[in-house]
């Protein structure tokens, strides 16, 4: 019976999806709705969900509104569009496949999909028009590493508010997370991109105007790349200084703080606000709007994630924990594997990535819990998971048909088959990790 509830639970989430309801709305009725028929009180949901929501954002709403806001400023300043003309102008035509690769993989740690997306297509286009190159064999790479640092790497929403659910080390997270996005971003991009060069692109597009644009003075090159890059390096540092540096020494605790994850993104905002905007002649008035735009454009996502932490609460608080945990071993099937099933389902019949991944750490952490997976590896099985499978209920479906003039079954030839392609690789790569991470 219990097992009928979660799914009706589930069910009833891609139902309210379908009838297009706000995820944080639809999340918060599931939830609700899952603990009564789980045979919780009124009085202990209500309790659930206090908690479920201080739980959630006490762990990540800082980092995510510091993620969001660092992001906005290097997209407004010019930083992020130096980033990737100094990165293709470096590496020339002949491997221009790889320079929107890395332009995209660099581009998409600190900044959110979307955001990146519509910095980098204009790029795409010109650079497809001035080498004469199919559009597809150019969009592909940069697509896919924007896809893949969103699903595996914080600060993105996802993987952060899985960090906090599964309770995983976000810094070895975020070093499990690259090691595995490096060879899967090159399958679903460079390579997937020379077999898809033969699909016909109108190349037409409002961003190739003939009118010369205005030249706008961009920040230089160094502190672009420092500033974009600085969290994740001050955040490995952590890692490092953790596993090498003696304990109860002064700099291993300096470095530890720093490399703290929210420390280390509002150290990063801080420096960021001076340079690209105090120093650059902007008022303190200008970069204070920076951040508020930043702040409400990701308002509904920290609003989704809560919901969801709820629904994991109720899930949690039910005593479902031990009942879905025996599930794994009932079917014999590796708590990774199952992790990747689950949301990998929740993707296809929901559409977003960010609330497949949510859903399903309410289903999986009881796994987490038991003491039978490394939680870092549990949090990259349910991100590459909520990758797999995109069509037409995906917003990222319809951005890369229209932006590139698809027809739809282009897009599903190029686009949902690079979706898929990262998810399976992604999974064989944390088994694979697996075989070297201890629990």
């Amino acid at each position: 019976m219990t097992f009928l509830i979660i799914i009706l639970a589930i069910a009833l989430q891609v139902f309210l999806t379908y009838k297009k309801v706000s995820p944080f709305l639809s999340l918060l009725i599931v939830a609700i709705v899952a603990g009564l028929c789980l045979g919780m009180q009124p009085k202990d949901i209500l309790k659930s969900i206090e908690t479920g929501v201080g739980s959630t954002l006490g762990g990540l709403a800082l980092i995510i509104c510091l993620g969001a806001i660092l992001g906005k400023i290097l997209e407004v300043s010019g930083a992020a569009e130096q980033v990737s003309s100094t990165l293709i102008n470096g590496f020339g035509q002949k491997y221009i496949q790889w320079a929107v690769l890395v332009t995209g993989f660099l581009i998409g740690i600190p900044l959110y999909y979307n955001a990146g997306f519509v910095i980098l297509v204009p790029l795409v286009f010109s650079i497809a028009r001035k080498a004469n190159l199919p559009l597809l064999y150019i969009a592909i790479p940069m697509a896919a590493s924007l896809s893949t640092t969103h699903c595996f790497l914080p600060p993105h929403p996802s993987p952060v508010f899985l960090v906090k659910a599964f309770r995983a080390d976000m810094g070895k997270t975020l070093i499990y997370g690259a090691i595995i996005a490096i060879p899967v971003v090159i399958l679903a991009g460079p390579v997937l991109g020379r077999m898809l060069q033969k699909i016909k692109v109108d190349i037409s597009s409002f961003f190739l105007a003939d009118e010369p644009k205005k030249e706008k003075i961009l920040p230089a090159v160094f502190p672009s790349f420092l500033i974009g890059l600085l969290p994740v390096m001050l955040i490995t540092l952590a890692v490092m200084a953790d596993n090498f540096l003696p304990d109860q020494t002064i700099l291993k605790k300096i470095i530890l703080f720093i490399g703290d994850p929210t420390i280390a993104l509002l150290l990063t905002v801080a420096l960021a606000t001076w340079y690209f905007g105090l120093r650059a002649g902007e008022s303190m008035e200008t970069t204070m709007k920076w951040l508020n735009e930043a702040i409400s454009g990701i308002a509904i996502i920290v609003l989704i994630i809560t919901a969801g932490g709820v629904f994991k609460q109720v899930l949690q608080d039910s005593g479902t924990g031990d009942y879905i945990a025996s599930f794994s071993r009932k079917w014999q099937m590796p708590p990774l594997v199952f992790g990747w099933v689950v949301t990998a389902l929740l993707r296809v019949t929901i559409g977003s990535a960010t609330v497949a991944g949510i859903t399903a750490a309410g289903v999986v952490s009881p796994l987490v819990a038991s003491g039978v997976v490394s939680p870092e590896l549990m949090v990259l099985a349910v991100g590459t998971g909520s990758v797999f499978g995109s069509h037409i209920n995906d917003s990222g479906f319809w951005m890369f048909k229209e932006f590139f003039n698809l027809s739809l079954k282009q897009t599903f030839l190029s686009w949902t088959v690079m979706e898929t392609s990262i998810s399976v690789l992604g999974l064989i790569g944390v088994l694979v990790l697996q075989l070297f991470v201890p629990r």
